[in-house]
């Protein structure tokens, strides 16, 4: 039964994703996009590509910070630096072409948890999604003065999102002050104890400050890569925005990928866009060419992932045949 509901919510993801960018599709008019993407500088979609793996090579950094600085020392159950990018490669492809819940950072989690370690893991896995999070709205907000472009409802927009996230996310590693709030809890919902959700919470607080500022120090260089991806994809499609206006775009934008109800933000991330850069002036078509183009640049990375995982079950049955070829002899 649980099987079964997982499978028709992965199935109603998909559809409503679909819908979603048909409709937009039809709203700005598929000709138009198609001639914006077909007029597209590919030179700047390569380097975004190649922006986005080595993104990817942050973010692993950043994990690995976390992982480290959970014990104060490298603990034995952290896999090699190697086996943590194939993990993030390989997740990413999850999140990407199997809409099914079974995403990437369970992925992770799940790799990990084969130590005994599973809250550890997981921990580890929301401090890293959290720390990339309050990077981005804390770039936004220090970038905020200088960008152009934006309407005032958007500013107002972001200001609220990001002060409200940064409260929220500084309360959250900080740690003390949700203990004392459900101290007085049951043991099932208590941050406090040696409950389930208590041992969970020790792992998203436990790295220490020094990961943590680590993280951040991570954060911050994959943001400004994020960011000029989204710049680049922009600029092959040649939209004439400043730099500074996707450090406020990115992170809204960034957020309809947190939401349950599409497959990778498809459909959802493209309707907000179009809501975000109407004041601009630039047409409907040409901004979901751009949203499109950020996505197939997500894919055509993360099908890295995918030639990893494909490989490695590859090699699984190989050496599994050369097994049983030896047990013959």
């Amino acid at each position: 039964m649980r099987s079964a509901r997982r499978h028709l919510t992965s199935a109603l993801r998909v559809a409503l994703s679909l819908l979603a960018l048909a409709l937009l599709i039809g709203e700005v008019g598929g000709a138009g996009v198609v001639t914006a993407l077909q007029g597209a500088d590919l030179r700047f979609l390569v380097g975004a590509w190649v922006l986005f793996l080595l993104g990817v090579v942050v973010r692993t950094f950043r994990w690995r910070a976390l992982l480290l600085g959970l014990e104060q020392r490298p603990p034995s159950w952290c896999p090699p630096f190697r086996r943590l990018l194939r993990l993030y490669l390989i997740g990413g492809f999850f999140n990407t072409f199997l809409p099914s819940g079974f995403g990437g950072d369970v992925v992770r989690v799940l790799e990990l948890g084969q130590s005994g370690r599973r809250s550890a893991a997981l921990g580890t896995v929301l401090v890293d999604r959290l720390t990339g999070l309050l990077s981005l709205l804390a770039l936004g907000l220090v970038v905020l003065p200088f960008a152009q472009g934006l309407a005032g409802w958007v500013r107002w927009l972001f200001v609220g999102v990001a002060v409200m996230g940064l409260v929220a996310g500084g309360m959250l590693l900080e740690g003390r002050c949700l203990r004392r709030l459900t101290s007085w809890l049951p043991e099932r919902f208590s941050l406090v104890g040696e409950g389930k959700l208590a041992n969970l919470y020790a792992a998203v607080t436990g790295s220490g400050t020094r990961a943590i500022g680590q993280a951040l120090a991570f954060s911050t260089l994959f943001n400004l890569i994020n960011v000029t991806i989204y710049w680049l994809c922009a600029r092959a499609l040649g939209m004439g925005l400043g730099y500074g206006f996707y450090f406020v775009v990115v992170p809204l934008l960034s957020l309809t990928l947190l939401l349950p109800i599409s497959v990778g933000g498809l459909g959802a991330r493209d309707w907000v866009a179009q809501l975000l850069l109407t004041p601009t002036g630039i047409a409907g078509a040409t901004v979901a060419a751009w949203t499109l183009s950020v996505w197939a640049v997500t894919v055509a990375a993360e099908l890295v992932g995918g030639g990893i995982y494909l490989g490695q079950g590859l090699a699984g049955l190989v050496r599994r045949d050369l097994g049983d070829d030896r047990s013959r002899l």
